[in-house]
């Protein structure tokens, strides 16, 4: 699903932290600057997602900088052989903040900038942990690349290719009390979103990304809680994105599902939540059969309705909390219907950025399994914002 970046809290953030990482004590001169002409979101220069996009993978596993904003984004549902349950986000995301680069002697200039997000649910343990870091693209601080392999870092957390196709990577992450140390072996080729990968937000020209998705990702590693490491196995979710533009002015939100069930297909499932109460009839979801091949869902052939709200302790936010899914199968009779269930009510980011509720959730009915459920603009409004 496509992702957000508030521009004024990045830029602070990312040039507060970069003054912090110079070392002052060491010997001889820092070649240090950080130079912002401008803070406004101009979209000019940058290139758009109009039309076709000439796939090639692993290269497109990589950034995409003549786009302003791109993402790589982790979600899994994991478990222990004793099924101990936990959930993960991990998700880097590039902006830039002008569309030229310039030659410098400075190490420390850049055009782009990088925020990640880590989050772990212990469902037993009934807590969510999150945290989120900023970074400059600049002094290898945090960046993207596919050679020699495919790598996304913001400092030491990262994502990084095992061999040179990138079907085996491994993701590290650490925060207080929390971290993970997972392999992801891919078993299926890239879902391309929308239509050949070009996903529309809205019927407007250019209002729309490049997307992609790797939907099962057979995962083994560890979780480590309080200092307590379990083996766990899963399955976990990969997007990304790239783009200039996406949401349309009317955009409040949107209600995001990645879905894996038991039966070997997965299921992304979105809608862009209009002011006024209506939704965006250009996007729609994806589902992707056991042997790869994938079905585009126009909106209107399924309905997500809500079984329940939950209000945030943190930031008073009331989300849905549940939903009853009913799904027409395009060039099939089949009908799904089938519940979605948190696995923990309280999944929500709060902090610094923009509030949402991002966590994994169990599939129960005609299909089951587990995934994930992201939820925006029930606290922050998303409305030009990006």
């Amino acid at each position: 699903m496509w992702r957000f970046i508030v521009l004024g809290v990045v830029i602070i953030a990312v040039l507060v932290a970069g003054f912090s990482l110079i070392d002052t004590s060491a010997s001889g001169d820092v070649n240090a600057s950080a130079v912002l002409a401008d803070t406004t979101v101009d979209t000019s220069g940058f290139a758009q997602a109009i039309g076709p996009w000439d796939w090639q993978f692993p290269a497109d596993y990589g950034a995409h900088p003549d786009f302003q904003t791109e993402w790589w984004y982790y979600t899994g549902n994991l478990a222990t052989d004793s099924e101990r349950r936990f959930g993960y986000q991990f998700t880097i995301f590039r902006r830039a903040i002008a569309p030229q680069s310039y030659d410098t002697e400075s190490e420390w200039r850049t055009n782009q900038i990088y925020m990640a997000h880590f989050t772990i649910t212990d469902v037993d343990g009934e807590t969510f942990y999150h945290d989120e870091r900023f970074s400059r693209a600049s002094a290898g601080l945090a960046g993207a690349e596919t050679a020699p392999v495919y790598r996304v870092w913001l400092e030491d957390w990262a994502v990084e290719a095992q061999n040179d196709d990138a079907t085996l990577t491994r993701i590290s992450a650490s925060m207080d009390n929390a971290a993970v140390d997972l392999t992801l072996e891919q078993v299926k080729p890239p879902a391309l979103q929308g239509q050949g990968g070009l996903s529309p937000k809205s019927e407007e020209t250019g209002n729309a990304s490049y997307y992609y998705s790797l939907s099962r990702l057979v995962t083994d590693g560890t979780v480590t809680i309080d200092g307590e490491t379990f083996a766990v196995s899963g399955r976990t979710w990969k997007d990304h994105e790239f783009s200039t533009s996406a949401l349309g002015d009317n955009a409040l939100g949107w209600d995001w599902f990645g879905l894996i069930f038991d039966d070997n297909r997965e299921l992304m499932l979105g809608q862009i939540r209009q002011q006024g109460g209506d939704t965006e009839p250009a996007f729609g979801g994806l589902l992707v059969d056991s042997d790869g091949s994938t079905r585009y869902l126009a909106a209107d052939i399924f309905t997500l309705t809500p079984t329940g709200t939950w209000t945030s302790p943190h930031t008073g936010g009331v989300y849905p909390s549940g939903w009853q899914v009913s799904l027409t199968v395009p060039d099939s009779d089949d009908v799904l219907n089938f519940t979605l269930t948190p696995l923990l009510d309280d999944q929500e980011l709060h902090g610094n950025g923009i509030i949402y509720w991002e966590g994994a959730v169990r599939i129960d009915g005609d299909v089951s399994g587990y995934g994930y459920a992201e939820l925006t603009g029930y606290v922050d409004a998303m409305t030009g914002r990006f």
